[in-house]
């Protein structure tokens, strides 16, 4: 298996467009789960980290890295279908909150290997580049949506939310597809 740079810089563009656009939807779907939750997903978060930092020696290699990437893109997938069919049921909130933990239990496993293949700080850099572009066009497009709604009379935050979820589950679609173009067979 072999990674292609330059669809691999278009997967890490989408994937932050992603995270630009969904970040702030997570604070109305959080709302109606207690503080203590974020306490136990924390410690839960780190140890599932920890673990995984155990394993390192074993995951370095391009198939791994293709394959944790690839799970924790479809658990995103999973957890916006899962959102945008039962979004008003505080069972959401903790699926969508246990989704994130557990695909940033992978992250941190992610980013090493990421540097590890990329090793040259050129490389990296191009990376951090589309990763920060894709960033901030996430933030503004997201902004953006949610005027635009508001023009056309959708004004609770939790609706507003649902809406954005139609345009991420599309957007979470591309970004697998720029995943499995990013990375080839020998």
């Amino acid at each position: 298996m072999k990674l292609s740079f330059r669809p691999y810089l278009h997967y890490k563009f989408f994937n932050a467009l992603f995270t630009g656009m969904v970040g702030g939807s997570v604070f109305t779907i959080y709302a109606t789960l207690s503080p203590s939750t974020f306490s136990i997903g924390g410690i839960l978060l780190a140890l599932g980290m920890m673990g995984m930092a155990y394993v390192y020696h074993r995951l370095m290699n391009i198939r791994t890295f293709f394959r944790f990437t690839l799970v924790s893109e479809l658990i995103m997938l999973l957890m916006l279908g899962y959102y945008l069919l039962f979004s008003t049921h505080i069972m959401s909130a903790l699926i969508i909150y246990v989704a994130y933990q557990f695909s940033f239990v992978f992250g941190g496993y992610l980013v090493r290997a990421e540097t590890h293949f990329a090793r040259h700080a050129r490389v990296m850099g191009w990376i951090d580049v589309a990763k920060q572009q894709g960033s901030l066009a996430g933030l503004a497009l997201s902004y953006g949506f949610y005027k635009l709604i508001e023009h056309y009379g959708i004004t609770k935050a939790a609706e507003q939310v649902y809406d954005l979820h139609f345009v991420l589950f599309a957007l979470e679609c591309l970004i697998i597809l720029s995943l499995l173009r990013a990375f080839r067979g020998k």
